[in-house]
């Protein structure tokens, strides 16, 4: 093994979606907009789902699924993202970016999984309509759910847990500058 300098990395500067000062605070508005139109969607389906009982079919059990791992794939990022509008220095820490990066594992994974027990919903529905009852029956709609979020989460440990066993000691600076 080489020599080198293996001091250990606390923090990533992170570099910002643009380095033009002018344009943090109209940035920070336009993205707690979307920020907040995600929210609101996204509780607004999940409590029409879960009240609702013309709603109480597989249908929407997956769709509110998907609503909750949106919910959740948002308020991973979007939050740290805000703060680093409006603060000069914009770092995160390594357990910060660890938690970060696993919470969003978790959810992207989540929702592929669930893209898929939706389209194996709609498939049973449109080519076994007769069937569809006993095929998709609430047990099975669980068992898919649980499955995803095992899946999601058993996904994320490893593949964070090997980003983060690796040393960083070349640079710290993680740039999303738009040119």
């Amino acid at each position: 093994m080489a020599s080198g300098n293996f001091t250990r990395v606390t923090e990533f500067i992170l570099l910002g979606v643009s380095d033009r000062p002018e344009l943090q605070i109209p940035l920070f508005f336009v993205f707690l907009l979307i920020y907040g139109l995600t929210m609101a969607g996204n509780l607004g389906i999940i409590t029409l789902t879960s009240v609702d009982s013309q709603l109480q079919t597989p249908m929407y059990f997956f769709l509110r699924h998907l609503a909750i791992i949106d919910l959740g794939d948002s308020t991973v990022i979007a939050p740290k993202m805000l703060v680093n509008f409006l603060v000069t220095k914009k770092t995160i820490s390594y357990y910060g970016c660890a938690a970060q990066l696993g919470g969003f594992l978790v959810f992207v994974v989540g929702e592929i999984f669930m893209l898929a027990a939706t389209a194996y919903d709609r498939y049973v529905a449109i080519c076994n309509p007769l069937l569809y009852m006993a095929v998709v029956s609430p047990r099975v709609c669980i068992l898919l759910e649980s499955l995803t979020y095992l899946y999601s989460l058993t996904t994320a440990l490893t593949v964070s847990s090997c980003v983060f066993s690796m040393s960083y000691s070349s640079t710290r600076k993680i740039d999303f500058t738009i040119y």
